[in-house]
């Protein structure tokens, strides 16, 4: 049985997602706070967002396809929004606020996030 996650994918994932889980979590609650969200916190920022966070809180050996194709999505967003190196870069706040939500902050390093061969 092969894994759902290739190694070219895993890889492109942790360098695009820079990061952790802790760091989204709080940025999506952040982002999303308002008299709704807070009567359900676990609920904040976006769909994607949330996916995202629940990958970067997984082993590698737990992830599923569709986890696999969340983080496909996520490579694909970013990149599609940066240069081809990451280097910070300030931008519109918008932007930011967009890639922060998928967990790349475009103001930190490329892999600076958590990152996991297990």
């Amino acid at each position: 049985m092969s894994a759902p996650v290739s190694d070219q994918l895993w890889q492109e994932f942790h360098t695009v997602v820079n990061m952790n889980s802790r760091e989204l979590e709080d940025w999506l609650r952040t982002s999303a706070a308002d008299e709704q969200a807070e009567s359900v916190p676990d609920e904040a920022g976006s769909p994607l967002g949330r996916r995202v966070a629940d990958v970067l809180r997984k082993r590698r050996v737990d992830l599923t396809a569709s986890d696999a194709a969340v983080m496909e999505r996520v490579v694909h967003t970013v990149r599609s929004q940066r240069d081809a190196q990451l280097e910070p870069t300030a931008g519109d706040r918008g932007w930011r606020q967009r890639l922060m939500s998928v967990g790349h902050d475009p103001l930190k390093p490329p892999g600076s996030g958590q990152s996991r061969d297990t």
